[in-house]
């Protein structure tokens, strides 16, 4: 039976290095020959693809994602607000399907539309403010001609802000409500879609809908290990246990 694995919000290279540690295994134990992995966005806590340089810190896990692909499991990665700026690096030297916005695609026979959902559904003016600035072509054309190492040094304070803003979890409680609500009006309103794909509230959810449509959120990867299984039986929230991720 062929399966779709779905997993967002790692943000690999803001979190502890257990995190990365046990991402890698699950690259190595969950995604089979057979299998589809949809990386929803904000994998990485930053990446920004400039022509000839690719940050130092994702090494190990570009690594991964290759052996992955060497095993015969496609990817696709639809990019997040901390990781929509890739291109040919993933396409053509990883043969990674890579989008930097929302995609629609087929997914275990399933009509799906997939986005990382940021800007959607933001509950603080500074996201909503965040999401135009970084996505706008002159602030993207300014960042590529720095040099990648103040490049990144930025990133990283920009990164550090945000993760403060969503300590607060009621925002993201808001966020993941409003998130639903906009997932099923999108169904109501495609109904040729079957499925809706969204994360970056870091809430998981797997909707089932009477009609055999869903909406799913896998949750955060960061958070003890979640991702989803979609089949042609049905959407399943998962969890990834291992020892990287249990505290000592």
């Amino acid at each position: 039976m062929s399966r779709v694995i779905v997993v967002a919000d790692a943000h690999l290279g803001q979190v502890p290095p257990a995190v990365g540690t046990a991402f890698h295994a699950f690259l190595d134990e969950v995604p089979q020959p057979g299998d589809h992995l949809v990386l929803g966005g904000d994998l990485f806590d930053f990446w920004f693809e400039y022509q000839s340089v690719i940050p130092r810190k994702h090494f190990a896990t570009v690594a991964k994602l290759q052996e992955v692909r060497a095993r015969g499991v496609p990817i696709t990665f639809v990019g997040g607000n901390h990781d929509r700026w890739g291109g040919t690096f993933f396409t053509r030297d990883l043969g990674i399907e890579f989008f930097g916005g929302a995609a629609e695609l087929d997914l275990g026979g399933r009509r799906a539309f997939v986005t990382h959902g940021d800007g959607l559904t933001e509950q603080h003016w500074s996201g909503a403010l965040m999401h135009r600035v970084l996505r706008h072509p002159i602030t993207v054309a300014v960042f590529r001609v720095l040099h990648p190492t103040i490049g990144f040094w930025i990133a990283d304070l920009f990164s550090r802000h945000l993760a403060d803003n969503t300590k607060d979890r009621s925002v993201l409680d808001r966020a993941a409500v409003a998130q639903r609500k906009w997932a099923a009006d999108f169904l109501t309103q495609h109904p040729d879609v079957e499925l809706v794909i969204m994360a970056h509230t870091h809430r998981p959810v797997a909707d089932q809908l009477p009609d055999g449509r869903a909406y799913l959120n896998p949750g955060a990867f960061l958070d003890d290990g979640r991702y989803a299984v979609i089949t042609p039986a049905g959407v399943e929230l998962k969890q990834f246990t291992t020892a990287q991720l249990r505290p000592a």
